[in-house]
């Protein structure tokens, strides 16, 4: 098999992953609800779950500031943070995959040539687009994926940055319901 080859196949099959994943999340979506009784196992699953989706947006921030009232708040951060990390790689998977699943959006061909014409500052970009609380972020991982950055230069600041924010959600979860009990 020649490379090309290799990596039109792996493209096809990450692209019929991402497609599967979403359909599967969206079907189970009440299902996922009943991941919280697994305590912080079940805060990581849910926020896989809530980051996967491309299309359809799960309340994964919503669940983190919920948790962060029953739950310690930095084990909630630490669990949320690095599910919504792995599940991000869905978008990082469909920009790889080379297929057209995003539009090609202004913000998206912007991100992409500033992307390419500062690749020591990628890193920073997308640790801070994980902190921002935006629906953009699925843009930066088509975009790394597209650029074919290294899976860990992707994953790595986006796990800093997402837990960083789940950090914020869910102390103000817990000071919230603190705020409540007085």
């Amino acid at each position: 098999m020649t490379p090309e080859r290799r990596d039109t196949l792996l493209r096809l099959l990450a692209l019929f992953g991402v497609a599967a994943l979403i359909v599967l999340l969206f079907i189970y979506r009440k299902e996922l609800q009943s991941l919280q009784q697994y305590g912080y196992f079940g805060i990581f699953l849910l926020s896989i779950a809530a980051n996967a989706t491309i299309i359809i947006p799960l309340p994964g921030v919503a669940i983190t500031t919920a948790m962060g009232a029953i739950f310690h708040p930095l084990g909630v951060a630490v669990a949320a943070g690095l599910g919504a990390a792995l599940g991000e790689l869905s978008g990082y998977l469909a920009g790889f995959s080379g297929q057209g699943i995003v539009a090609k959006t202004a913000f998206y061909e912007k991100l992409t040539a500033w992307m390419q014409t500062h690749p020591r500052l990628n890193m920073l970009a997308i640790l801070v687009l994980a902190f921002i609380p935006n629906p953009l972020f699925d843009v930066a991982g088509f975009a790394a994926g597209t650029l074919k950055l290294p899976l860990w230069q992707f994953l790595l600041p986006c796990a800093i940055g997402k837990i960083l924010k789940m950090m914020l959600f869910a102390y103000a979860g817990a000071l919230s319901f603190d705020w409540l009990m007085k």
